[in-house]
């Protein structure tokens, strides 16, 4: 299930608060976040966005 626009538009990296890009593969999504090198899993079309549980690019 693929993120809402309007919700893209407003989220931003929990850590340095800069912008995220949505990227889908074959079964997951995720956000991520180039300046920290981190990657927020996408469950069940609902952003996992702690920083504990972000794993590096």
């Amino acid at each position: 299930m693929p993120l809402d626009a309007q919700l893209l538009d407003i989220l931003a990296c929990p850590k340095c608060k800069g912008e995220l890009e949505y990227r889908t593969g074959e079964d997951r999504e995720a956000l991520l976040c180039h300046a920290c090198r981190l990657k927020y899993e996408v469950d069940e079309g609902i952003p996992i966005m702690l920083i504990d549980e972000a794993r590096p690019l």
